[in-house]
């Protein structure tokens, strides 16, 4: 619907050019018409008024039922529908005015005679009906400018609330923390375990490359996206040690089933930062991947964290990931008991 400032200028212009429309009229009248006497004049202003009401009455319907959503075809045909119908009655209500005054002797008509043929009346049809379609015409044109304009606005406005989203998703994924704590658990293992520093060192790289061209790639299958999670799982276990425990449920008819990248990983990150991170004895991170009925459902249970910790889940990677999906899945975050329990679904 148009906001109040678009349609108080809608008025005060459609009132100008009605205006504009009789003065044109009298003045015509005066100088080709003088004999036509005070009935010249009801017609002109009765016809300018009536056309006024009408091209309003023409708004309001195309706004309200929103003919631009029905195809160039469909709001071409209503507008000419709507012009064809406003004309006719326009001229009904100003021949019924110009009859009325006749017979009640309230205006005259000099040395004219009135025509109500019905060649005269298609003929004032046409006249008024042209006038009409002029005005809706431009009207309509300007509208549908405004809305391709508002639309191209709107797409902008999402690319960059979505670049914004990758952006800082993108840094979530190398965080301070998580780095810092990658390399200093490797600095250690280099001496302590060099062969199990050499994996940590593949596990890190290959994490890596997946958060950095994500974005080149939307949508992996849930086989490609477990390999990224176990990567990143086998990383924090060196960190967490004891404090995190791993159970994986993945039914196998699941692992070529497409879904959005990043989306698991997002979900376990958020389960070890929320839940495993902030508690001093940590617990157990569950990942349970089911296809049902042509819908994946992936599902990860964490402890509850500390009283502390958000769990309204608000933050950057769950908004990034609640972007990715659209209107393609749906995602859930609540407290089932005394554990956080994440559940993404997305139809095949």
């Amino acid at each position: 619907m148009p906001d109040s400032s678009s349609t108080v200028r809608f008025w005060l212009l459609n009132a100008l050019v009605w205006a504009l429309y009789g003065a044109a009229g009298l003045g015509l009248r005066h100088a080709y018409l003088a004999d036509a006497g005070s009935a010249g004049v009801l017609i002109t202003l009765g016809l300018a008024l009536a056309l006024f009401g009408c091209s309003g009455g023409i708004r309001a319907l195309a706004l309200r039922g929103d003919w631009w959503a029905r195809g160039t075809a469909g709001l071409l045909l209503r507008l000419a529908l709507s012009v064809a119908l406003g004309a006719a009655l326009a001229q009904a209500l100003v021949n019924a005015a110009l009859y009325t005054a006749l017979a009640w002797g309230w205006v005259g008509i000099g040395r004219q005679v009135a025509d109500f043929s019905p060649k005269a009346l298609l003929l004032y049809w046409y006249s008024t009906a042209v006038m009409l379609a002029l005005w809706t015409a431009l009207w309509a044109s300007l509208h549908s400018l405004r809305r391709i304009r508002g639309a191209e606005l709107a797409r902008l406005r999402a690319e960059a609330e979505r670049s914004a989203l990758e952006r800082d998703a993108l840094r979530a994924r190398l965080n301070p923390h998580f780095m810092f704590n990658a390399l200093n658990n490797l600095r250690a293992l280099i001496l302590e375990d060099p062969e199990r520093a050499r994996d940590m060192v593949t596990r890190l790289s290959r994490t890596l490359r997946q958060a950095l061209a994500h974005n080149r790639s939307e949508q992996v299958t849930l086989a490609e996206e477990l390999a990224v999670v176990d990567d990143y799982l086998a990383i924090e276990a060196i960190h967490f040690e004891q404090r995190l425990q791993v159970c994986q449920r993945i039914d196998a008819d699941a692992l070529q089933v497409q879904l959005p990248a990043m989306a698991l990983q997002l979900l376990v990150e958020n389960a070890i930062k929320h839940g495993i991170a902030s508690r001093a004895g940590g617990g157990e991170v569950q990942i349970r991947a089911t296809l049902d009925n042509a819908v994946l459902r992936l599902q990860v249970d964490n402890p509850l964290g500390s009283a502390s910790e958000p769990v309204d889940g608000h933050g950057v990677g769950l908004a990034y990931l609640r972007a990715q999906l659209g209107t393609r899945g749906r995602f859930t975050l609540r407290p089932v008991g005394d554990r956080m329990q994440a559940l993404l679904e997305i139809p095949q």
